[in-house]
């Protein structure tokens, strides 16, 4: 009973399971199911047969559950059925319209699809671009840089590289444009350094070509202030002479590129006065100094620099072929070096430390002894006295422009004192031409005078005064010839030349006035000394011309008074001031003269030998013919003729000229008796001889009351001219 229990207990357990299983199976998701079933197998045995038995009966519950809902809805799934046979139709014409409606949508969202798709791609291009913006932002400062780098021509390189390297290539470091550019820094620079130095060697090659110009700019300049300065000074002192305004210790006040400013006195006006600046860009070589100074080799670039201007200074310093035959070879020769150091000056008073004063000054030493040389050679072969004045205002042009810019010059001074010997020369020479020339075309005649003005012409070129003549009506004659006041105003001619090389060497009136008549006194008894001498010495040169030679030689004399006159004039020194040289004209015409009477006493003899030669005494003749000889009367005629020209002459000359003749007459008659080869004499023939005596011996009184008559006229005159 108890099992019997205990069986029906365990049964009604089973069942109460199987239901709950089944619950579960039918509430639960298939998912669920396996684990469900599981618990039906891990439960007692045969129990799943139980449970199948239990699952059938509960299919067989639901089949008769759904048949009983089949057949009570049946009717109206058939009622349903017939409904959509009915909408069958419609439904078919709706899918119809449908499909026509999805047709034409789709066909019209195709537009707006690409159009989206290009949307798309815009948005996508947008974000990229705006994206590359903000990257490229960072970039541009690096970029600008760049640009300003290569277009600025490595001015500011160096500068640029530097923000470069230190601030902008940093923030954009992770591109590799960026990296390249830092690797190519090192390489820049060199490439820079190596531009700068052609930009300075082509600045070093244009220079040689524009120191001419440079130079021949400053040259007028400094030309022009001379010329103004001088106008200045006439003007102030209202004489025709002034001493030079120049000062040989640098510019002159308020000086400016060579140009003076003077307080009260009008500059002449200068449109676009040039400077070494204005015809030289200079910006190659303050930039390669920049440049090689940041690079840390400015020593290189200084010694590179100096180096090259050293082999520059040579080659400006080498004179040109041929440079002594035009004033325009010294001219260039001179801008050159004008042009050379105007450059030098500018670099180093623009420069710190790229020229020192030291090397320019060595340079500039340098230059003086190859100028020197230069011009005391070439000169040396000018003939030309013109060119060689040319040549001493080119110098002294030359010595005030580099002056002013502080070069010391005294060299080339004390230069033109050697060249003005030479030049001295030269015009001696040319001057010893012009008197020749005058002595060559002189009639050696007194001068007529027709009129007063024709007078008055010949008193204004020579200083000429005769009370007697002056008395005289026209026409009448000067006692001199026309060579007289031609030689007179050649020395005076003489004088201006040679104060025209004396003019801006920077001396004092008194040594000018020293050189003046240092230079007179040699063209008197060197030059007209030596021509008088030549022109008394020609074999043409007759007593009549002698004796009027004798005449001039004294009026130029009287003369040299008034040319030292001339001279005081000039140079406002007082004749009476101490080692004031005189002129040696008076010893000059002195010595010319007495070589002249000489010449008229030597002349005279030859004439009276040509007459001895004339005569013909027969020794052996039987008597005398009664009457002097023939020869001996043209001899006595002839002297007679010649004394009368003597009456012009000083008295004690016309006296020993006569008394030289007559003692050369008789000591040629006395050689004919005691001529070796006569063996014997006819009475006859000494009789004649005696006749030919007596008869000199009485005109030899004449001759000698002539003589004393000339003396007396002499006096006379004295007397007159006091």
């Amino acid at each position: 009973m108890i099992t019997s229990n205990m069986a029906d207990n365990e049964s009604v357990e089973c069942i109460t399971e199987h239901e709950r299983i089944l619950q579960e199976i039918e509430s639960t998701d298939t998912a669920c199911v396996g684990p469900t079933l599981r618990s039906v197998y891990d439960d007692q045995p045969n129990a799943h047969k139980r449970f199948m038995e239990k699952l059938e009966v509960r299919i067989r519950n639901h089949d008769r559950e759904i048949e009983k809902m089949c057949n009570f809805h049946h009717q109206g799934f058939v009622d349903a059925i017939t409904e959509l046979l009915k909408v069958r139709a419609d439904a078919e014409k709706l899918m119809g319209q449908v499909t026509d409606t999805n047709r034409r949508l789709q066909d019209a969202g195709r537009e707006v699809t690409a159009q989206t798709e290009e949307v798309i791609r815009c948005r996508i291009q947008q974000r990229n671009m705006t994206t590359t913006v903000e990257r490229l932002q960072l970039c541009i400062p690096g970029m600008k840089c760049d640009g300003r780098y290569l277009c600025s021509r490595y001015y500011a390189a160096l500068k640029t590289m530097e923000q470069l390297e230190k601030v902008y290539i940093p923030r954009v470091s992770r591109y590799r444009f960026c990296q390249i550019m830092a690797e190519n820094l090192p390489k820049l620079r060199e490439d820079i350094k190596d531009i700068s130095m052609s930009d300075l060697k082509d600045f070093l090659e244009s220079i040689r070509k524009h120191s001419d110009k440079i130079g021949e700019t400053a040259m007028k300049q400094a030309q022009q202030h001379r010329t103004f300065n001088s106008v200045v000074q006439k003007h102030d002192s209202g004489m025709g002479y002034t001493k030079p305004v120049y000062s040989l210790n640098g510019r002159t006040p308020t000086q400016h590129n060579g140009l003076a400013a003077e307080e009260g006195v009008d500059q002449p006006e200068e449109e676009g006065v040039l400077t070494a600046q204005d015809l030289v860009d200079f910006s190659p070589v303050y930039r390669c100094l920049h440049i090689y100074t940041v690079l840390g080799d400015r020593e290189t670039f200084e010694n590179y620099y100096r180096k090259q201007r050293k082999k520059q200074a040579r080659l400006v310093l080498q004179p040109q072929s041929n440079m002594q035959e035009t004033v325009e070879g010294y001219r260039r020769y001179f801008n050159q070096i004008v042009g050379f150091f105007l450059v030098e000056d500018h670099v180093l008073h623009s420069t710190q430390g790229l020229l020192t004063r030291a090397f320019t000054d060595e340079l500039w030493n340098m230059a003086l002894s190859k100028i020197t040389a230069v011009l005391r050679t070439h000169s040396s072969y000018c003939s030309d006295p013109d060119l060689v004045l040319q040549l001493k205002n080119l110098i002294v042009i030359f010595a005030d422009t580099l002056q002013g810019y502080g070069y010391p010059v005294n060299r080339l001074f004390d230069l033109l004192f050697e060249i003005r010997d030479q030049y001295n020369e030269t015009l001696l020479k040319k001057w010893a031409l012009v008197f020749r020339e005058i002595f060559e075309l002189d009639n050696y005649s007194p001068i007529p005078v027709e009129t007063e003005e024709e007078y008055k012409s010949v008193i204004s070129r020579f200083p000429f005064h005769d009370a007697e003549i002056e008395k005289q009506d026209f026409p009448k004659k000067l006692p001199m010839s026309q060579s007289v006041p031609q030689i007179y105003v050649q020395v005076k001619e003489f004088i201006y030349a040679s104060l025209k090389f004396s003019e801006s060497l920077h001396r004092s009136w008194t040594e000018i006035d020293d050189m003046l008549r240092k230079s007179t006194n040699l063209l008197l008894t060197r030059t007209l000394s030596g021509c008088l001498q030549n022109l008394i010495k020609k074999p043409h040169i007759g007593l009549t011309e002698l004796v009027q030679i004798i005449i001039n030689t004294t009026h130029l004399e009287q003369a040299c008074k008034y040319l030292e006159d001339f001279i005081t004039n000039i140079t406002n020194v007082s004749p009476e001031t101490v080692h004031t040289t005189r002129l040696y004209g008076l010893s000059t015409f002195k010595d010319a003269r007495h070589a002249a009477e000489g010449e008229i006493y030597t002349k005279l003899n030859q004439k009276i030998d040509e007459f001895i030669q004339l005569a013909d005494y027969d020794w052996g003749m039987p008597e005398s013919d009664g009457q002097a000889s023939g020869y001996l009367m043209d001899l006595i005629n002839f002297l007679r003729s010649t004394f009368q020209v003597f009456t012009h002459l000083p008295g004690k000359v016309a006296q020993t000229a006569c008394m030289s003749a007559c003692k050369h007459l008789s000591t040629s008659l006395m050689q004919m008796l005691l001529d070796s080869e006569l063996k014997q004499i006819s009475m006859g023939a000494v009789q004649q001889f005696n006749l030919d005596v007596i008869q000199c011996e009485c005109k030899e009184r004449a001759l000698i009351m002539e003589g004393e008559r000339a003396l007396i006229m002499e006096g006379y005159s004295r007397c007159q001219c006091e």
